[in-house]
Order: C-alpha cells, then structure tokens, then sequence
C-alpha cells in the first residue's frame, strides 16, 4: 500500500465527511443554535420589558400609597375637627343645663323666699291680734286687720 494513496483516500473520505456534515449535520445545528439565539434575545428583551414594567410598577405603587397617606391624612384631619366640635357641643350643652338647673335653684329659692315671708306675715298678724287682743281685752276684728296688714304689706 501506498502512502500517497492512502492519504488521497483519507482526504476523499474526509471531504465526503464534511460535504455529508455541511448537508445534514450543520443546518439542524445551526437552525437550533439560530433558534437558541432568538430565544436569549426574546428572553433579553422581555426580562428588559419587566424591568420597565417593574419600575412603572413601583412609582404606580409610590403615587397610590402617596395618595393614601394623603386622604388618610385628610380623614384624621376631619375626625379631630368633628370631635372638637363635638366637644365644643357637649361644653355648650353642658352650660346651657348648668344655667337652666340655677336658674331652677334660685326660682325654688326665691319661691321658698315668698312663703317664708308670707308666712311670717301671717304669724305677725296673728301675734299682732293676739297682742292686741290682750291689750284691749277685747277681740278685734281680723278681716279689718288683714285689710290694714295688707296695705301696709303694700307700701312696704
């Protein structure tokens, strides 16, 4: 055997090898490797998409919370303004019964005032009878006496 024939034979087989690999091998591999590449860069793009998305998603977050703290903000504001009115309310009401109860107290004290006095007057005109009475010896007249009490009550 010939060296150079062997190594023609070998060259012959090799380049079959290769148009046989160029025909049927490489275009399944480079369809795949083209198809892998596509699908990277998809996956790329799409993981840069949700990057945008997420940072969209993060100031869309920021505003509502903002938002929320604000009207928040805004109920709390409006709660203690009605509780000091309610406050404000109760003291007027709380007021207005304490002046209506003294009010009560001084007319009972004033009407308890007048029978006082009316009875007093009655107890001296009575006495003031008596006394005459005693001194007369005689009786008087107590219509006649409740007239001039009267009068005097009067001018008094």
């Amino acid at each position: 055997m010939n060296i150079n024939f062997t190594l023609v034979g070998q060259a012959i087989a090799f380049a079959i090898f290769v148009i046989f690999c160029m025909k049927f091998v490489w275009p399944p591999l480079i369809g795949a490797i083209n198809e892998r590449q596509r699908k990277i860069a998809e996956g790329l793009n799409a993981a840069e998409k949700a990057k945008a998305d997420l940072a969209t998603a993060e100031q869309d977050v920021q505003q509502e919370l903002d938002l929320a703290k604000t009207k928040a903000a805004a109920l709390i504001e409006q709660a203690n303004k009605s509780a000091n009115q309610l406050v404000e309310d109760a003291k007027a009401q709380a007021q207005a019964e304490g002046e209506r109860i003294r009010q009560q107290a001084q007319a009972s004290i004033d009407q308890e005032i007048n029978q006082a006095r009316e009875s007093l007057r009655a107890q001296v005109a009575e006495l003031a009878v008596l006394g005459a009475e005693k001194i007369l010896q005689d009786k008087v007249d107590e219509q006649k006496h409740a007239s001039m009490l009267d009068q005097l009550a009067a001018k008094l």
